[in-house]
């Protein structure tokens, strides 16, 4: 579990974890980040008090590095991945390693089943859930076990980790999609369980959202400078959106700027269309949502766009420039963040 300001979820994180039921031992390695509200100390407090739970430095914060560091300190020929900022489900692990074993596969993952407390983190989660939101993937709603191309954190078989190499260490977002890249091409499945859930706490606020999504679209787009089309068809359609938003823009602008003749006004119209369409479903959405409270409602009208134009732009500028050093703050401003 890489950890980083989570003093809020930390305890409830780590108590989800230690209360699975395993036919055998069972260590709990937290990778501690440089936190600055009182997360390390607390994390040393439940150490103190479990011996099953044993601590490792990240001092850099970057999520593969601190991911690599537990792995590396852990004993057992299973990993499971954690985060401090979600919790598993009663059983979780139990019937993830069944399935590991009956399946025969390297890694298995379920559901991400995000939740808020407030109407904004509400909405945030509401579109996690939804197709709508992040596009379908199997963990954030598929019904059916089969299988997949990454897993949502994942209950590995450390064999399989030793033998494809750990997280890439130059990757601060993408790194869990990445190594399920190397653990298929490798012969190996990666299977999706519908069974399995895990409870995710996302963004509290606005700005958060928008840093976290601009950041994560960036590094999506470094992933496709370095594997192009073993990315799904899927990630590029918040670029698309982005670049019908901006063709709409520059159409209007230069209507202002002078009329046009039949062709340019059929053109502009055909541009306007995709996005009046999406404009549409993202108010039908938001209307249809039940029985969320009106301010549930009104969020979603600014969360799903959020998270598509700023996906699409860091896609869009990652494909161009790379990600270099690009950073999601949303969670401690100049830091990584360990979390998804």
């Amino acid at each position: 579990m890489p950890v980083l300001n989570e003093r809020d979820y930390l305890e409830r994180a780590v108590a989800s974890t230690l209360a699975q039921e395993v036919d055998g031992p069972v260590e709990l390695v937290l990778a501690l980040g440089p936190s600055s509200d009182g997360t390390t100390e607390l994390a040393r407090a439940i150490a103190a008090g479990d011996d099953r739970i044993a601590l490792v430095d990240n001092p850099d914060a970057d999520i593969p590095v601190g991911l690599n560091a537990a792995i590396r300190a852990s004993r057992f020929p299973t990993i499971v991945r954690v985060d401090a900022h979600s919790e598993l489900t009663p059983g979780y692990t139990k019937r993830a390693l069944a399935t590991l074993d009956r399946t025969r596969a390297a890694n298995v993952g379920g559901v991400m089943r995000a939740d808020g407390r407030a109407p904004f983190q509400r909405a945030v989660a509401a579109a996690y859930n939804s197709p709508i939101g992040l596009g379908g993937g199997a963990y954030h709603g598929g019904t059916e076990e089969t299988d997949a191309e990454s897993a949502y954190l994942g209950v590995m078989r450390r064999s399989v980790l030793d033998e494809v190499g750990l997280f890439d260490e130059t990757l601060r977002r993408g790194e869990d999609w990445e190594l399920n890249l190397r653990i298929r091409a490798a012969g190996y499945r990666v299977i999706f369980d519908p069974a399995l859930s895990v409870t995710y706490w996302p963004r509290e606020s606005w700005s958060r959202l928008l840093r976290q999504f601009l950041a994560t679209g960036r590094w999506r787009g470094e992933l496709v400078r370095r594997y192009g089309a073993r990315n799904s068809a899927r990630f590029f359609a918040p670029p698309a959106l982005v670049g019908f938003i901006a063709a709409a823009a520059g159409t209007g602008l230069l209507r202002i700027a002078g009329p046009f003749s039949r062709a340019g006004t059929l053109l502009a119209g055909a541009i306007l269309i995709p996005v009046a369409l999406y404009a549409i479903v993202v108010a039908a959405y938001a209307v249809a949502r039940r029985p969320a409270s009106l301010r549930e409602r009104l969020w979603s009208i600014a969360v799903i766009p959020t998270m598509h134009i700023a996906w699409g732009a860091g896609f869009i500028a990652g494909v161009a420039r790379g990600a270099r050093d690009t950073i999601d703050t949303s969670r401690l401003d100049g830091r990584n963040t360990p979390l998804p």
